[in-house]
């Protein structure tokens, strides 16, 4: 049967459209990595996803990528087993062969469409993107004054925190997960995605796919706006430095710094930050797959100076408020940026030869189903 993982290489954020699409899949350990290009409404996630049927009829592990604009879109597709990927190659994640021929291949849509016919739009395509992208701009601007909020929750919850009882936890779980286990010459790689992103659908959130197969799971509740990336860059540090491969979910907020979410599956084991926007109980993680789990709950709270909370408790609450406030702004704008995106698609859509896109994904998939595992 297929194992499937749901993920976004990209999200929206703060700085605007963040992309860690450069970690998908590797040059060196890639046998094929499809790059297709192509208009709105040229039916490139079709194309991915008729793919990944395909190839889960035949037990194939996949990764499915989602678009940040549209959560139920696929930017991409990694077949684990035969170390392939199709991913979308256009704007705001513009890719591009690295090892052409060797690697990577492109395939482009547009030569599939009917150029005279979408010309005659030009203008009306033309005002529609500048429209999508002043959306897009307000949203990020929203997203930004939200940051600034969260900062200010960040600050008072880091002075509240016992660093000294939390580096003691840190040190008995790195007791226990890496015993005996020696420093390693060759260290391990760490990959970057994120686990949710935030869409003009709200806060979606994949988390519970990506915790199939693992067997010990340490859940760390923290209020939004505590930030576990001391917490997580040690385990995931000692991790590396013993030649162990981590994958790093990162924060919406800050995908530059902060990890929410770590995978070793090399060891079975993950690490999730769970609060409100990543809300998940243990009775469902159980309940995701066949395999038993061991679900090690840490509260945050715990390590923290209630007195220091207790003070601050009427300011916690109204950034909290506003930080909802801000975020929802900004998801409100990401849909209508959305919105918009879709009547750009629709001056498309009518003008694809979808036959021919049909019989050129058959042909890849016959292609890449001659690959040696």
């Amino acid at each position: 049967m297929s194992a499937e993982r749901h993920y976004f290489p990209g999200n929206n954020t703060p700085l605007g459209f963040f992309s860690y699409y450069n970690n998908i899949l590797g040059q060196r350990e890639a046998n094929r990595i499809i790059c297709i290009k192509g208009g709105p409404g040229t039916g490139k996630s079709t194309f991915m996803k008729k793919t990944a049927e395909y190839f889960a009829a035949q037990n194939e592990d996949i990764d499915y990528l989602h678009c940040s604009a549209d959560a139920d879109s696929i930017d991409g597709i990694v077949f684990r087993n035969m170390r392939t990927a199709l991913i979308d190659g256009t704007s705001p994640h513009t890719t591009d062969p690295v090892t052409p021929g060797a690697v990577d291949k492109i395939i482009n849509l547009g030569e599939f469409w009917d150029e005279e016919a979408i010309t005659v739009n030009k203008n009306k395509i033309i005002d529609l993107n500048e429209e999508t992208s002043r959306w897009y701009r307000i949203a990020y601007n929203y997203l930004n004054a939200a940051k600034s909020v969260y900062r200010s929750l960040e600050e008072i919850y880091n002075r509240a925190a016992c660093d000294s009882e939390i580096y003691k936890l840190i040190a008995n779980i790195i007791g226990t997960e890496y015993n005996s286990m020696e420093i390693s010459l060759r260290p391990g790689k760490r990959k970057k995605f994120f686990a949710s992103a935030i869409t003009g659908d709200g806060v979606v959130n994949y988390i519970n796919t990506l915790l199939k197969g693992m067997e010990r799971i340490y859940m760390i509740s923290s209020p939004v706006g505590y930030s576990n990336s001391s917490f997580m860059e040690i385990i995931t540090e000692g991790a590396i430095y013993r030649g162990i491969d981590v994958e790093a979910y990162y924060c919406s907020m800050c995908p530059e710094e902060k990890t929410e979410h770590i995978l070793i599956p090399q060891l079975k084991t993950a690490f999730i930050t769970v609060n409100s926007y990543h809300d998940i109980e243990p009775w469902e993680i159980s309940s995701y797959d066949e395999e038993e789990k061991e679900i090690i709950l840490v509260d945050m709270n715990d390590y923290m100076n209630v007195l220091e909370l207790k003070k601050n408790e009427n300011l916690i609450e109204t950034l909290e408020e506003e930080y909802e406030i801000l975020i929802n702004k900004g998801i409100k704008n990401l849909a209508l940026a959305f919105k918009t995106h879709l009547k750009v698609e629709e001056l498309y859509i009518p003008n694809m030869n979808f036959v021919k896109i049909t019989a050129l994904r058959e042909r890849l998939q016959e292609e890449l189903g001659n690959i040696t595992i």
